[in-house]
């Protein structure tokens, strides 16, 4: 295990992003060839998991419309089968949904473990019985495993404990003891965010050394290069910033085409912006019909900002807000609505 002082200079060791990222890509299409065979709820879960780090890590959104292709496939007459749309329906952030799922898996026998373990994430999604969360994060951390700290690192995050939560992400880094880079890669992502976006005096560079540290571990991790040229361009550094955009293009997450255009306006190509951002409302529009809880916090900033629509923000926002009531939902509502006020 490496010492957490030692994090800024020696960085724990993981398989080579690019073959994990194959390696993925096989696991996920055995897993929907086994259920196609057998149809296990092992197997469902396998496949459910698989597709949450194609969406999370490879910005493939498509995950989320296979996620729903296998949710029609399912019925919950079982506690496992409970458990599996409970945490599809989190995937898709519908928490309403995911918490009946729960209640039926309890009521049918699943472990209270694991429904306690699945309520636990839903409120913290939905930033819901927040002093309950902390004392079970805090509790279930004491193990220290990776997969234990970053939850709770990024709740203390949420609750503006910014250097708790520095330590909490740098413990989750340097008691990793496996070889997979997905974890790793969200952890430094999470550091990024904190330091970006997260505490009230951002520190660019701090948050940039972060982001480079999750793209080392999985080059194709989308959102971290989204954030990561998001900086290179407050710095000028347009190059740079199309160059982490586009190798990643193709990955269908309309943030990237979104920075992009935000890159060609501040560089002198307006045209070639238009035609990016025109692509980006077709694209939030088709995934909004699909996903509209999963998307409306990312359309809602888009649309209050490159997007030029205050009203479709405000009423993205809103959305997010009944949905999820957080303390970051709540402020980026606020914001739209003052921004609009300001504007008429």
């Amino acid at each position: 295990m490496i010492a957490i002082d030692d994090l800024d200079r020696c960085l724990p060791a993981a398989t080579d992003g690019a073959i994990a990222a194959l390696n993925h890509e096989s696991a996920r299409r055995r897993a929907w060839q086994r259920f196609a065979q057998a149809g296990r709820d092992e197997d469902a879960l396998a496949i459910v998991e698989a597709e949450l780090v194609s969406a999370q890590f490879l910005g493939d959104v498509e995950a989320l419309d296979r996620i729903e292709d296998l949710a029609r496939r399912l019925d919950d007459e079982t506690a496992t089968r409970a458990l599996v749309l409970a945490r599809m329906a989190s995937a898709t952030h519908r928490f309403a949904d995911a918490r009946t799922h729960l209640a039926k898996a309890a009521v049918r026998g699943a472990p209270a473990g694991v429904v306690d373990r699945q309520t636990l994430s839903v409120d913290q999604a939905c930033g819901a019985n927040l002093d309950a969360v902390l004392d079970a994060r805090q509790r279930i951390a004491k193990a220290g495993r990776t997969e234990d700290l970053v939850p709770l690192g990024a709740l203390l995050a949420d609750l503006d404990e910014f250097a708790h939560a520095d330590r909490v992400y740098r413990q989750a880094v340097a008691a990793y003891d496996d070889v997979s880079p997905f974890p790793l890669a969200w952890t430094c992502f999470q550091l990024g965010m904190l330091w970006g976006e997260q505490v009230p005096e951002p520190d660019f560079d701090l948050a940039a050394t972060w982001y480079r540290r999750a793209v080392g571990y999985v080059p194709g991790y989308v959102r971290a290069r989204v954030h990561l040229s998001e900086i290179r361009m407050r710095c000028g550094d347009g190059i740079e910033a199309t160059a982490l955009l586009e190798p990643v293009i193709s990955s269908g997450d309309p943030e990237v085409r979104w920075r992009l255009a935000d890159v060609l306006a501040a560089h002198g190509d307006p045209e070639s912006a238009r035609v990016h951002l025109d692509g980006v409302r077709m694209r939030y529009e088709a995934l909004l019909a699909k996903h509209l809880l999963a998307f409306a916090d990312h359309a809602a900033e888009f649309y209050a900002g490159s997007g030029n629509d205050p009203a479709r923000a405000r009423e993205l926002a809103r959305v997010n807000v009944a949905n999820r009531p957080t303390r970051r939902a709540i402020a980026q509502l606020q914001a739209i609505e003052l921004s609009a006020e300001a504007a008429s």
